[in-house]
């Protein structure tokens, strides 16, 4: 049997890397990525879907993140998309809970981002050298001065935002 590691919570994660392989990538998802992963099935976050699934990201998230996804999927834009999916907001937040490390927030970084809500992803990639997926432009053109605290910024379609080696399928 793999081992496992645990997360967070007591929640299990995926099974850790075996000896002589690498640690997952740390990545951070923003809300309208989480969105697209676990509730549109969006074709193209489907490396990062599966890459959560089979242990090759280490998605990190804040208990913030968490409420705010929450109080999203309560926006009545989204019921209609809910039930189209046959999906309810407790079960996205399932598959949040079962893929992301709750981690303790990030102290703000040096430089603010132009949408305030997106600060405390900008914070907390920032903190963990992270990959930042996100799909927001206030966020995407900070993607060189992030750089220099060593995280990339771009989109799931991006393919400089995470390490393609991570997220092709497992041989």
């Amino acid at each position: 049997m793999p081992a496992v590691q645990v997360r967070h919570g007591g929640r299990r994660g995926a099974p850790a890397p075996a000896a002589g392989m690498s640690q997952p990538p740390v990545v951070v998802l923003d809300t309208n990525v989480v969105l697209d992963v676990f509730l549109f099935a969006d074709p193209a976050s489907q490396p990062v879907r599966d890459g959560l699934a089979e242990g090759r990201l280490d998605w990190i998230a804040t208990p913030h993140m968490r409420n705010e996804l929450e109080r999203v999927l309560d926006y009545a834009q989204l019921v209609p998309r809910l039930a189209f999916y046959g999906l309810t907001p407790a079960a996205i937040l399932q598959k949040f809970d079962r893929h992301a490390r709750i981690v303790e927030p990030a102290p703000k970084i040096g430089f603010s981002c132009k949408d305030p809500d997106d600060q405390v992803f900008i914070d907390l990639a920032a903190a963990h050298r992270a990959q930042l997926l996100s799909k927001d432009r206030a966020v995407l053109c900070m993607r060189k001065r992030l750089a220099g605290l060593g995280v990339t910024v771009g989109t799931v379609l991006d393919t400089a935002a995470v390490d393609p080696a991570v997220l092709l399928p497992a041989r």
